[in-house]
């Protein structure tokens, strides 16, 4: 199920899971969470709907930390025009 919560003029989307899924999941309790985070970005940068930059941030990883995470994983970079101009404004706005 996805809950779309408006704050403040900010929209956050939430994704329950049900516990029967994670549980079914082959990970030590300690990784569900982060790979609940990584795994969507790294799909969706894949599928080149979401920017470097972007999906770092829904993995809750650092730049560099997530282009070395693609670079494991073999998923090949894109960078499009649009993806400079986010990655621009996201330079800027963690300086």
């Amino acid at each position: 199920m996805i809950k779309t919560v408006h704050a403040e003029g900010v929209s956050n989307l939430i994704l329950k899971i049900p516990g029967d899924i994670v549980d079914a999941l082959r990970l030590p309790p300690d990784e569900v969470e982060e790979t609940l985070h990584k795994e969507p970005a790294l799909a969706l940068y894949q599928r080149g709907v979401l920017s470097s930059g972007k999906a770092s941030v829904l993995a809750g990883m650092g730049r560099m930390e997530f282009e070395e995470l693609l670079g494991q994983r073999h998923i090949r970079h894109h960078y499009t025009e649009r993806n400079l101009e986010e990655d621009i404004e996201y330079a800027r706005s963690h300086q």
